[in-house]
């Protein structure tokens, strides 16, 4: 039987990726330069129309419709047909229409974390085609594979509880990926670009933040306590994360930075992700009180010596940190929270998970990889992947979109 409560409770999760969406449009639209702050925003909020409708038309159907060797899905449920009121084969307590609504958000912010990556420099046409050739080769096996019937890395034992693989290393990754084949921004070498709006960056956090508890609560697909848990879970990763990166600006400069607190606030978020549902309220404090240190490292240190121009760091943060999040899973969850997990992890005494959690992580980093260069080399047969010299200097937001963000333009860049 439906559970109205349940019902109730995960529609009102699955609407936070219309919260989790703009607010990530802002949070990058903050971090970037003034010419190309149209651009970017725009680059997170025209996904929200592009991966709703590719969910609906086909992208439910080959992620949890049906299964071909653990891989990918069927079109059985293609335009969600066979998808009802009643409920579905994921969960006995909500709708399969509802079921469909809060995986949407899912497909939905997922891609717009990797365009981080290429602020400044990515054509939007070839972005927008990027962006469905990647839905189609990388997100929806992924989620097949991880939350599918019979998925290949869910046999194998490993968990996600809410997007560590499936939304974070994958989009990470293929940022990283997409950056590298682009090359660097115009003057990128000549010193670091400074966020052109705090206040931005702020509201994007704190957008983001809110909508994390519908995206990891409500991946218990009930109103339950394992809801209440993961909201925990998830706000105490968040909140040690924010105090670490603070510590390290006062270590580094000995001020703390706004941008840093939200920074590691984010990042806090991105880690217990996939362990929100199985790990213990105690180590939510070790997850996020180590995510900024480990980011911190792969932006400052990493970063500079190979030289990759990761622009607005979606790598350093959501590929590292969701690689952090996926590890810890294995170090720290617990079957007594939720036996989805085969075994407990490696701090109590049992290696599987753990086994399991690292190759899942590094099956989802070559899925990430390959898949990407896959649809941009398509994507570059189509149209340019970057944007010509002139476009670049003007600002994206005049080349792309024909479009200012402020009346008028100071000089500022």
């Amino acid at each position: 039987m439906i559970d109205t409560g349940s019902t109730g409770f995960m529609m009102i999760c699955s609407s936070y990726v219309f919260f989790m969406t703009p607010g990530l449009a802002f949070f990058y639209g903050g971090l970037c330069r003034r010419k190309n702050v149209v651009n970017t925003m725009m680059s997170s909020i025209f996904i929200m129309g592009l991966a709703s409708v590719l969910w609906v038309a086909i992208g439910y159907s080959l992620s949890f419709g049906g299964n071909v060797g653990g891989i990918i899905g069927t079109f059985q449920n293609a335009f969600l047909n066979g998808v009802g009121w009643e409920p579905g084969a994921y969960s006995d307590q909500i709708p399969g229409l509802v079921f469909v609504a809060f995986q949407m958000m899912f497909a939905i912010i997922t891609p717009a974390l990797l365009t981080g990556s290429v602020v400044g420099r990515m054509n939007f046409k070839a972005l927008f085609l990027f962006i469905i050739l990647w839905s189609l080769v990388v997100y929806y096996p992924l989620a097949h594979m991880v939350w599918g019937e019979s998925g290949f890395l869910a046999a194998i034992g490993s968990v996600d509880f809410a997007g560590g693989n499936v939304v974070h290393i994958s989009s990470g990754v293929s940022g990283l990926v997409l950056s590298l084949i682009l090359g660097k921004r115009l003057g990128s070498e000549q010193g670091n670009f400074l966020p052109h709006n705090i206040p931005f960056v702020v509201l994007g956090a704190s957008l983001l933040w809110f909508g994390w508890f519908g995206f990891n609560a409500g991946s218990a697909l009930e109103a339950n306590g394992l809801a209440a848990h993961a909201f925990l879970t998830t706000n105490t990763s968040a909140a040690m994360a924010m105090l670490t990166w603070m510590l390290i600006d006062m270590i580094r400069d000995g001020k703390p930075s706004l941008v840093g607190a939200c920074t590691g606030g984010v990042l806090g978020l991105v880690a217990i992700t996939p362990g929100a549902g199985f790990v213990p309220l105690w180590a939510a404090f070790i997850i996020g009180g180590l995510v900024s240190p480990i980011c911190y490292f792969a932006v400052s240190v990493i970063k500079a010596k190979f030289g990759y121009d990761d622009a607005l760091d979606a790598f350093g943060c959501h590929g590292v940190g969701g690689i952090w999040g996926g590890i810890a899973t294995g170090l720290f969850a617990k079957s007594s929270i939720n036996p989805v997990a085969q075994w407990d992890g490696l701090v109590f005494g049992d290696y599987h998970l753990f086994v399991a959690q690292v190759l899942s992580i590094v099956v989802t980093i070559a899925i990430a990889i390959v898949g990407t260069l896959v649809c941009a080399g398509i994507v570059k047969l189509i149209v340019p992947l970057r944007v010509d010299e002139h476009a670049e200097r003007i600002g994206m937001d005049e080349a792309m979109h024909g479009e200012r963000a402020y009346p008028t333009f100071t000089g500022l860049d």
